[in-house]
């Protein structure tokens, strides 16, 4: 949204927005995230910008629910484990407000959030919005910065108009929210792309969805080599890419997605055979390097941002794993639609 739009909403109308802003934040053994990211979100609610904070505690054992409560969040209990998707469901049925904004429990908002995001709505026909991690993750090893790094930069270079939806820090209007059936807790029974699955059916539906570059939080998750990987394949690529190719809609042309990002995908897929093949002695070492300055050349931008973030050795090391995640991302991509076509072949075949 550029800043003509938000000079035309008045000083009343703005307010107006915050106040219909209900808080919803699913816990499950929080107790380490919820001391930061709790009180600015209460701070908000003392000052008028939202209306109400709800955690849901979804079974947690480590005293996040007494915490929550003894820092002045309304605290429901979600009878079980139902994972993100389901906490967050079951609050906005109770929740009072008439925008719906999603919290994680790792996430601090930035002071000026509320304001900012209520501003977004300006728009009837925007149905939700969301915002992005900011560029000073707290957690200082290098996949934590990478991985928060990455988003950051690939959410403040998306388009405003949105083909998504995240829930990390996203607002959806309630009555959108309930139309679409809330998250799809039967296909995403675990913390998934329920969120991006979300933003699919509401934009079906004839919803618009933005992109607020300055509603930012930090993030407070700590990323491990394996953890990363499992979640960045099992969780993340493959339930995205059998969206993507079981929606028939095509891959949209934003965020890590874009065409773009395909012919980066390319590019690093083409250096890794060429060093599988330069060291079987079939090609020269000379193409390697070739190939290997073209993908710098194709990824200056964020080595640039990587650089300028962490320094020359992290960006060498970044821009490194930025290859492999290339990899991973269309391999995965590719076993879906091998997996998609198998499964039609069997179908239409006669018995």
């Amino acid at each position: 949204m550029n800043s003509d739009e938000t000079t035309d909403l008045s000083e009343a109308q703005v307010n107006d927005l915050d106040r219909r802003i209900s808080v919803i934040m699913p816990v499950y053994n929080g107790a380490e995230f919820i001391p930061q990211s709790l009180p600015p979100l209460v701070e908000m609610m003392c000052r008028g910008e939202i209306l109400e904070v709800i955690v849901v505690d979804d079974g947690s054992t480590d005293g996040s629910k007494q915490m929550a409560e003894s820092m002045g969040a309304k605290v429901l209990s979600s009878g079980g484990r139902l994972g993100p998707g389901g906490a967050r469901n079951q609050a906005a049925n109770s929740a009072l407000g008439d925008i719906l904004w999603f919290v994680d429990a790792d996430v601090v908002v930035h002071s000026d959030a509320a304001r900012r995001l209520g501003i977004g709505f300006d728009v009837e026909q925007i149905v939700a919005v969301f915002g992005s991690y900011d560029s000073n993750p707290p957690a200082r090893n290098f996949f934590s910065q990478y991985k928060n790094l990455v988003h950051h930069y690939y959410h403040n270079r998306a388009k405003d108009e949105a083909h998504t939806f995240w829930s990390g820090c996203g607002a959806v209007r309630r009555t959108t929210f309930l139309s679409c059936g809330g998250f799809d807790v039967e296909r995403y029974q675990y913390p998934s792309i329920e969120d991006i699955e979300l933003g699919h059916r509401m934009i079906k539906a004839g919803g618009r969805i933005r992109l607020l570059r300055d509603v930012q939080c930090t993030h407070l998750k700590v990323w491990r080599f394996w953890n990363l990987i499992h979640t960045e394949i099992f969780r993340r690529a493959i339930p995205w890419s059998r969206l993507i190719v079981t929606s028939g809609e095509g891959i949209p042309n934003d965020l890590n997605v874009g065409v773009a990002e395909q012919a980066r995908a390319v590019l690093a897929g083409t250096l890794f055979l060429a060093i599988l093949v330069s060291l079987a002695g079939y090609i020269s070492p000379i193409w390697v390097l070739f190939l290997g300055l073209l993908v710098l050349l194709a990824n200056r931008e964020i080595t640039v941002f990587f650089n300028r973030r962490g320094g020359f050795l992290f960006a060498l090391c970044a821009i490194f794993f930025h290859q492999i995640y290339y990899l991973y991302s269309a391999s995965a991509f590719a076993w879906v639609f091998f997996e998609q076509n198998s499964l039609n072949f069997f179908r239409s075949k006669p018995s």
